[in-house]
């Protein structure tokens, strides 16, 4: 089951405070092989986003700069949240997984996903993820 609950990944972090950090995702770190990845940035402090959820898809988020608080809810009902504020800490996001996130001024945030784009794949009514969970919990 650990493999389908939201849970921060740990990030080497190389390097020294005189001359700077380097942080790594390599096969190892990740849960899946990527098949896409994407960041955003410049989103407005007002804006929530996220507000969704995946079918099949699989993410590992890193904040790169700023701050972003990410409010989850599982297939199993239970509400998580987190704030990654780190550029060496990952946030790992399994299938099924209803996300709000509040970004912070001048968040970045950079997403490793399992899966390529596919519309199909989301769901963007909170109602339907609901509907969903309760089948999956009966």
């Amino acid at each position: 089951m650990q493999e389908l609950r939201p849970r921060l990944i740990t990030l080497p972090k190389i390097g020294q405070r005189e001359t700077g950090f380097i942080s790594l995702l390599e096969n190892e770190n990740l849960p899946f092989i990527p098949k896409r990845i994407y960041w955003t940035y410049n989103i407005p402090k007002t804006l929530d986003r996220g507000k969704h959820a995946h079918k099949l898809n699989e993410q590992v988020i890193i904040v790169v700069s700023g701050s972003i608080l990410f409010n989850l809810e599982t297939m199993y009902g239970e509400k998580i949240s987190f704030t990654l504020n780190s550029p060496n800490t990952g946030l790992f996001i399994p299938k099924m997984t209803w996300r709000d996130l509040i970004f912070q001024k001048d968040a970045i945030l950079v997403c490793i996903a399992s899966e390529v784009f596919l519309e199909e794949d989301y769901i963007r009514s909170y109602k339907e993820f609901l509907e969903m969970q309760s089948k999956f919990q009966s």
